[in-house]
This record gives C-alpha cells, structure tokens and sequence, in this order.
C-alpha cells in the first residue's frame, strides 16, 4: 500500500526545502481553514497537518522518503511480474511430441559425450 503523497498534499516537489514547504503550507490553512470558508470541511486541513508533520521534521521526511521509494519499487516488481505472466500465457507452448523428441535428442548427446 502506498503512503498518502504528502508533497502532492502540501503542493511542493519532492526537493522543495523547509522554506518552500511552510510557505506552501501556510498559504494552504490560510485557504482551507474552516473558520475563514465555511464551506470546507476539517479533513482538508488534517491532511495539511499531517503531510506539514512529516515533511518539516528532517528524520520524519527520511523515513517517509525512503517508505515511497520502497513502495515504488514495490509496485514496479508486482507489475513486471504481471507482465512476465501475461507474455508467458501468450508463448506458444511445446507439444508433447516436441518434448520427447528433444528429450531422446539430450539423451543421445550425452551418452555420446558431447
């Protein structure tokens, strides 16, 4: 499972530095803060918080750097397992008769000592 992109939250790219990250998160409050538009709920701003938590605390923002890179990595063996599965289903599968034939050809060769 992938963690939350707490840079795609707070609106910064993923080398933004400390400044970069509270000047977005601030500006982001200021416009979902309940008390200043009624209409937004508090979710918004729990994720702000939260994603603001993470990223400000340099051993914090390690450990979640390192958890997404692992989970992309993650997501990138499942899906090329999926596709060596699939090219797999889609090869011509040998034949009984092929089989045995190439089996008795091995079986010559090494008794010939090839």
């Amino acid at each position: 499972m992938q963690p939350p992109d707490y840079y795609a939250i707070l609106e910064v790219p993923t080398n933004a530095s400390l400044e970069q990250i509270k000047q977005s998160y601030r500006r982001l409050v200021r416009l979902y803060h309940p008390d200043i538009n009624k209409g937004n709920k508090n979710s918004r701003i729990k994720q702000l918080n939260q994603a603001y938590a993470v990223l400000s605390d340099p051993l914090k923002r390690i450990a979640y750097d390192v958890e997404r890179l692992e989970s992309l990595h993650d997501s990138i063996m499942l899906e090329t397992i999926r596709l060596q599965q699939e090219k797999a289903k889609q090869e011509q599968k040998m034949t009984w008769r092929q089989g045995m034939i190439g089996f008795v050809r091995e079986l010559k060769k090494g008794l010939r000592g090839e």
